[in-house]
């Protein structure tokens, strides 16, 4: 199954395991699963962190690098059919990041692995708990 990764799963599954939940730590230790992190995560990752929200260490892209190895991630790039569906989302949640991850579990069909109900509000099948 192809399971797109929120972006604090990413960060839990690199760095704190014991916060996923049960759902969400069994999918990504299952070589069966293709793991897929959005590009829009990277960049969120990369925005938090040069405005000083978020902190990783080692350093953004040695952790990403890992984190890309360790997990077995694929990268799933930002499309002009994501964008466009972002466009007749519903105003639930105003974070753009969420938006656009919402978008790509839509258009790609795939469930999100999340612990941020609000994606539920969007018909987006959440994996988590």
């Amino acid at each position: 199954m192809r399971v797109l990764l929120d972006t604090h799963t990413l960060i839990w599954a690199q760095d704190e395991p014991t916060k996923l939940g049960p759902v969400a730590l069994s999918i990504l230790q299952s070589p069966a699963n293709q793991l897929l992190v959005s590009l829009v995560t990277l960049w969120e990752l990369s925005i938090k962190i040069a405005i000083g929200k978020l902190k990783l260490s080692p350093p953004y892209r040695p952790w990403i690098d890992k984190a890309i190895a360790d997990l077995n991630l694929t990268i799933l790039p930002i499309t002009l059919d994501h964008a466009e569906q972002q466009i007749g989302l519903p105003f639930h949640h105003r974070d753009p990041f969420d938006r656009l991850l919402a978008a790509q579990a839509l258009v790609e069909s795939i469930p999100l692995a999340s612990a941020d109900a609000v994606f539920d509000a969007y018909g987006v099948t959440r994996l988590w708990n």
